[in-house]
């Protein structure tokens, strides 16, 4: 998208726009040849406001979505307000017989066929208008669609990512469990160790307490006999 350029039409349009919404009042004023230029002139600057909307929007074709989508909704705005101001134009010419001047009480064929031009002109540019609002509905559709998706992947990653820790830390906690039964069974083993211990050295103890009391009864009692 070139900004410059949409700039420029944007101008451009602006300045189209402001002429253009004095010209059904002063012609609703005039008569004769000055009523019919006046219309031929509004006919020709609403053709070119038409174009710089049609260029805008080719512009905003490539444009981010932040800025495309409120800019878009202005272009539909612009095109009702040029609408608006034909149909005025078309009311001051039917009312008035303006550059379809009423003859005899009939209009010239080249009216009718002006006429006929404009209203499928209107009807083309509410059909476009419709169109836009249900191609830029379906776009929002498919932005909502694709955020869904990817906030779904999202959650089915993050549930993946949850479902890994949980076996890692299952896998910890048999492991601490097979180190706790190992420590168990070592505990074990050095307890009865301990306890074969205690039970060698209590008997050490005895016997020497036994050559003690044998060697003490050798040398004192059995000598005085």
């Amino acid at each position: 998208m070139s900004s410059e350029e949409f700039e420029r039409m944007h101008e451009m349009y602006t300045c189209l726009y402001e002429e253009l919404k004095s010209l059904p009042e002063r012609t609703s004023r005039c008569h004769g040849e000055e009523r019919k230029r006046l219309i031929r002139e509004f006919d020709e600057k609403a053709d070119e406001a038409v174009e710089m909307i049609d260029g805008m929007e080719q512009e905003l074709r490539t444009a981010p979505s932040s800025f495309r989508n409120p800019m878009m909704s202005k272009m539909r705005m612009y095109r009702r307000d040029v609408g608006k101001l034909q149909r005025d134009i078309r009311s001051v010419e039917v009312s008035t017989g303006a550059r379809g001047e009423i003859k005899h009480g009939v209009y010239t064929v080249e009216n009718e066929q002006r006429t006929e031009l404009q209203s499928q002109r209107a009807l083309l540019l509410q059909g476009t208008d419709s169109l836009n609002r249900a191609t830029e509905s379906i776009e929002r559709s498919h932005r909502i669609a694709a955020e869904t998706d990817q906030v779904g992947t999202d959650i089915i990653e993050e549930l993946g990512e949850q479902k890994e820790q949980l076996y890692r830390t299952k896998d910890r906690l048999v492991n601490t469990g097979e180190n706790l039964s190992r420590s168990r069974k070592i505990l074990r083993s050095m307890s009865r160790r301990i306890m074969t211990n205690k039970l060698l050295l209590s008997f050490i103890i005895i016997m020497e307490l036994g050559i003690l009391g044998a060697v003490v009864y050798l040398k004192f009692f059995r000598n005085h006999k």
